[in-house]
């Protein structure tokens, strides 16, 4: 799945989330919903995420984690993930944003270096799985992890990264709320 910007503006934000587990930070979805795009890179939990971050950017994409399948999501909801794909890419100015939520790649210490070999095309890849904020920017792709939105082993407080990608630079901001 591919999700293109179609806006001609020389800059672009975009909020990476990630494990929300059906509950999505006030603080987050506020910050957030400033961005234009919102990424959510999968352990999502349920529609009210969705629909939360669905309506608060002009473009939102979402991921399927490992804990978004039908046992762990209401009855009602269910319907919903068969929408989720395993991963999506974003074409942004001055690149390609791949969205995976990493849990298949192993071993986790491997991690950054196979999402690398799996995506040499991106610029960045986004994933969550693990809850730990990190931003690997040594060598390109960046590997990134927002952590997690929610409340769920947050390490910290749940937190999120801002993308700015431009044509010729991106940059990242990253949010850990107390």
């Amino acid at each position: 799945m591919t999700f293109q910007t179609t806006c001609a503006s020389p800059m672009r934000t975009v909020a990476l989330l990630s494990d929300t587990h059906g509950y999505l930070d006030a603080r987050v979805r506020e910050a957030a919903s400033a961005c234009d795009y919102i990424v959510h890179a999968g352990d999502i939990g349920g529609a009210g995420v969705l629909q939360a971050l669905g309506g608060a950017a002009r473009g939102f994409i979402a991921v399927r984690g490992n804990n978004d399948v039908p046992e762990k999501w209401p009855p009602s909801e269910r319907g919903l993930l068969r929408d989720l794909p395993d991963a999506a890419e974003v074409a942004l100015p001055g690149g390609l944003l791949v969205v995976t939520h990493g849990d298949r790649v192993l071993p986790a210490k491997q991690r950054h270096a196979r999402l690398r070999r799996a995506y040499p095309e991106a610029r960045a890849i986004v994933y969550g799985h693990s809850h730990r904020l990190v931003a690997d920017c040594s060598v390109r792709p960046w590997v990134l992890n927002p952590g997690a939105a929610g409340r769920a082993r947050t390490y910290g407080g749940p937190s999120w990264l801002m993308l700015f990608a431009a044509e010729d630079r991106w940059r990242l901001r990253m949010f850990r709320y107390a």
